[in-house]
């Protein structure tokens, strides 16, 4: 095993540098995994859009190898085992928050990839309370956006109000809703998929959606009332006003879950809410169980990401290909070739 490796940092506005690192011991309470895999999430944009304190390095959907534990790392983490790191970093089961077991608000978890060096090397340090262990079956490259988006989607429809049978739709048919719709169709839902035009049309029935409406064809609320109004809504794709035109396709007491962000506000009457007891609430991702979970519940069901795959040294233009809209579905850096 060589002492270096390699890293991409962001310096800057969409400014990637390759280095070389040296290896370290892990600290108290963390592990050194040998990366294999990293998804590149639209979430990375805040490493690389922005001005850094510091360079730092991206990613956030990582599948790799435990190479070292630290102290306290815990019995249940040794060299050797294949585990996942998703953007929550691991909480601090010292905090208030943990002690009631509410991790996501932990104040003191690092954000992979934001507030810390995430994947987009060779090799990453994370705490153990981080970790997700990575079931047999589950694919190192193919899988690696599941920590991230897929959880994302899964966690969102598990907190709807929406149950097996009813119907859910996914607006949105690109890096989160092509999985949406699968972890949909797998919860026992009759899902609708709502996109631009009919190019994804027979790709959304490939996937499990019952139901396609094309927003530029016609009222994507007036649509799903006709088919009995929706449940829960789940809004992936950037836009402010597409979303709030959702609101009117939901059942009584449905839910628009906003996981799409966008700075373009969204626009509500307040009798919307209140004469059909509906709710507009966003979700963002979950904890390492429920990765775990996440991941289980996946490989069950043959729910997989559509990708597209880069070197490590190639990480520049697969950020650019995911942040444009161009990548189909997904991108991830493979560091094994």
């Amino acid at each position: 095993m060589s002492d270096s490796y390699r890293a991409v940092v962001t310096t800057g506005h969409r400014r990637f540098e390759l280095v070389e690192r040296e290896r370290r011991d892990p600290g108290p309470g963390e592990v050194r995994v040998a990366v294999e895999a990293c998804g590149i999430c639209h979430t990375d944009a805040l490493a690389v859009e922005g001005p850094r304190p510091a360079p730092i390095v991206p990613g956030h959907e990582i599948i790799g190898v435990i190479e070292a534990a630290g102290p306290g790392a815990g019995a249940s983490w040794r060299p050797g085992d294949r585990v996942g790191i998703g953007f929550l970093g691991g909480p601090d089961t010292t905090c208030e928050a943990c002690r009631w077991g509410d991790f996501l608000n932990c104040a003191d978890q690092p954000l992979i990839g934001t507030t810390v060096d995430g994947g987009y090397a060779e090799v990453v340090y994370a705490r153990a309370t981080g970790l997700v262990r990575i079931p047999p079956g589950v694919e190192t490259v193919n899988d690696a956006p599941l920590l991230c988006a897929g959880l994302t989607m899964y966690s969102g429809l598990l907190s709807g109000r929406a149950r097996p049978g009813s119907l859910v739709a996914v607006q949105g048919i690109g890096g989160l809703g092509h999985l949406g719709i699968q972890y949909a169709r797998a919860l026992g839902h009759r899902v609708a998929a709502i996109g631009r035009g009919t190019a994804k049309k027979e790709l959304a029935a490939e996937l499990g959606a019952d139901e396609y409406i094309d927003g530029t064809a016609e009222d994507p609320g007036e649509a799903l009332q006709r088919l009995g109004g929706a449940s829960v809504v789940i809004a992936t794709a950037a836009a402010g006003a597409a979303m709030s035109a959702l609101v009117s396709g939901l059942a009584r007491r449905g839910e628009l879950i906003v996981v799409g962000a966008d700075p373009e506000p969204l626009e509500v009457r307040p009798a919307q809410l209140i004469f059909g007891g509906h709710s507009v609430r966003g979700s963002l991702t979950g904890t390492a169980a429920e990765n775990e979970e996440n991941l289980r519940f996946a490989l069950r069901h043959a729910v997989r990401s559509y990708n597209e795959v880069f070197p490590l040294s190639e990480a520049a233009k697969a950020y650019q290909r995911m942040i444009s809209g161009e990548v189909r579905f997904r991108a991830v850096l493979d560091m094994r070739g």
